[in-house]
């Protein structure tokens, strides 16, 4: 059931009500079928890559080549990226092999029944391909999270509802199509405050969970590194205390001392206390202990690069739109092998990796965690100590999807989050990635509309070669200029110049190796004892 079409006569009247003034949106035809689209496994429905029927038959068709012993010419060069994939994918939905009325389903790393679910959203303003355009998204969320898609609603008003975030009218229908579809969970494209999820509740009679739920649970699913899920876990919190609820016995008042568990017990704050302020006392005491352990686990991230800081290595940071091809564009300049994966948030732990421009420059590349729009604010929050890291960094290298349908919203999503953290300053590198499916004529527009810019398909290599020359144009350069006469037996100062700064000219005589450079203040140090003028 799709939504109709807005209907006004010779326009609004003035005596109508404010849900009268409401009208849905009409959703593109292939919304549920989109090619390309995340399937509620977290797998890609694209026949292009070779991926379904035809491609399976076009991999049985395939003549394998055996040794000549007889031995399997496979080869089995995994790398750590292709392990953590495949784990994601061991749990796979398998339909009709259950003995109940409805398959048991496995999915993302845990046992669960695939929830059934009904989009809603509220185009408060813009287009209508910028609405479709959100909705889409919170599809693919959805889907990322373990749920099937039944039914997507949209609905016009100037604001949403204070009550119920759409109005009452929309309501009933929504009720109308939650039965009708057998949907058991509603997911609004937009943060509820805790008196609209209860009267969403209570109104739909399922149950109803908002945008910044649906990433936080995404968020818990990836999360691989304990920095990572302890990260997510005081999002969550933040996101829970405010939203904690009871009936019955959980509003009632707790005694205290030796009543026994049901009457709070030790622990409580004694007579008068309810189990909800409890509950709330409790995430509060975790929270701190969660900071208490991501300062700890920040100040041993600075130990780690305090060395690359010392020596003046710079930084590169790899940020972008979540799916835009990060972790991709990673593999293909550094070979890190980290998981790639055609899904909204598939890599939330950030890598670096090390790498070395043609004059022998060496620099860090590091992957950060994807942007989205709308990020919500306790995952910024929580995650703020690795977002420094963009901010820290000497470029950043801003990943767009050139192939997605509005990529200078997603330019916009992520700079509004580079402002919040602090990273606007820092100098920016547009990458158009995706260029081999994306419209030549996007492509163009984008390189046209951002004055420092370059066009790459991490998947086939095209544009790479541009990628690494920007980067190295952009990379800030040594300021201490030096002339030194190095004796045969300091070669490791000479291996030190080459690595870390950038050499002018050489050449070997017979007192030693004379060299003029471009080198940081340090390294300059441990050349002073060794410095001859310029006219020597």
């Amino acid at each position: 059931m799709t939504a109709n079409r807005p209907e006004y006569a010779d326009g609004p009247d003035e005596s109508e009500t404010p849900d009268e003034l409401a009208s849905d949106i009409d959703l593109r035809a292939d919304f549920f079928t989109e090619p390309g689209s995340v399937t509620s496994t977290g797998t890609v429905a694209d026949s292009a890559n070779g991926v379904g029927p035809q491609g399976d038959q076009a991999d049985d068709d395939t003549e394998l080549d055996w040794g000549a012993d007889g031995e399997d010419a496979f080869t089995t060069d995994y790398l750590q990226g292709d392990y953590e994939l495949d784990e994601r994918h061991a749990l796979r939905r398998v339909a009709s092999l259950s003995t109940e009325l409805h398959d048991v389903t496995e999915v993302e790393y845990r046992k669960l029944r695939l929830e059934r679910v009904v989009l809603v959203g509220v185009w408060t303003g813009g287009t209508v391909e910028d609405a479709d355009n959100s909705l889409t998204e919170l599809k693919l969320l959805a889907e990322t999270a373990g749920s099937q898609v039944l039914d997507a609603l949209s609905q016009r008003r100037r604001k949403p509802d204070s009550a119920t975030y759409i109005g009452p009218g929309k309501v009933d229908h929504l009720r109308l199509v939650v039965a009708e579809t057998g949907a058991d969970t509603v997911i609004c494209d937009g943060e509820l405050s805790p008196s609209q999820l209860r009267n969403l509740e209570d109104r739909v009679k399922v149950k109803v969970v908002d945008r910044t739920a649906l990433i936080l649970d995404i968020f818990s699913q990836h999360a691989r590194s304990k920095e990572g899920k302890t990260q997510v876990e005081l999002a969550q919190l933040e996101y829970m205390k405010q939203r904690l609820r009871g009936w019955g016995g959980n509003l009632s008042r707790q005694a205290g001392g030796r009543v026994g568990v049901q009457g709070g017990g030790i622990g409580g704050r004694g007579p008068g206390e309810t189990k909800l302020e409890t509950d709330r006392r409790r995430i509060t005491t975790r929270m701190a202990k969660l900071r208490r352990e991501l300062d700890h686990m920040q100040t041993a991230r600075v130990t780690k690069k305090a060395e690359r800081v010392r020596r003046e290595i710079p930084a590169v940071a790899i940020a972008g739109y979540t799916n835009a091809g990060k972790s991709s564009l990673l593999n293909r300049l550094t070979g890190a092998g980290v998981l790639v994966e055609d899904a909204l948030f598939a890599t939330l732990d950030p890598t670096t990796r090390r790498a070395t421009t043609t004059d022998g420059r060496v620099y860090t590349l590091s992957d950060t965690v994807g942007f989205v729009r709308h990020l919500p604010h306790q995952l910024v929050e929580a995650f703020r100590s690795t977002l420094e890291e963009v901010a820290d960094s000497d470029l950043v290298i801003h990943v767009v999807d050139g192939s997605h349908a509005d990529p200078e919203g997603q330019m916009a999503a992520v700079r509004e989050v580079f402002a919040e953290i602090g990273a606007d300053k820092v100098p920016e590198l547009i990458v158009v990635n995706k260029s081999d499916a994306a419209d030549p004529l996007v492509v163009a527009r984008l390189l046209a509309g951002e004055p420092h810019a370059v066009a790459v398909s991490a998947r086939t290599g095209e544009g790479v070669e541009e990628v690494v020359a920007a980067i190295e144009a952009d990379l800030p350069r040594p300021s201490v200029q030096v002339q030194a006469l190095l004796p045969y037996d300091r070669g490791d100062l000479v291996s030190k110049i080459h690595e870390n700064g950038e050499v002018l000219s050489l050449e070997h005589t017979g007192d030693g190796t004379e060299v003029s450079a471009l080198v940081n203040a340090g390294l300059a140090g441990e050349l002073a004892p060794y410095a001859v003028s310029r006219t020597h």
